[in-house]
């Protein structure tokens, strides 16, 4: 049975694939913003990317341990300098 995906318009397929290729974007982030649950995500990029694109993000994506928000080994994000707005 093919996975159905809620209808996107180009500049959010845009989006969503940006933040896949992000190391510190959790798919759950993906899922909470666009409502793509990560297998969504999955065939999304496997539907709008070369095949060796697409192989090399897998690899990519599943030795990182911030692409799933319970692996992340810190909840707040990216580290923020006293200095920064």
């Amino acid at each position: 049975m093919p996975m159905t995906r809620p209808d996107l318009d180009l500049d959010t397929i845009n989006r969503v694939i940006e933040m896949a290729w992000e190391d510190r974007t959790p798919f759950e982030a993906i899922e909470a913003q666009f409502g793509l649950t990560e297998p969504q995500v999955i065939a999304l990029m496997r539907s709008t990317m070369k095949p060796s694109s697409f192989r090399m993000w897998r690899r990519r994506v599943t030795t990182r341990k911030t692409k799933h928000w319970q692996r992340r080994g810190f909840k707040l994000g990216r580290f923020k300098s006293s200095n920064q707005r």
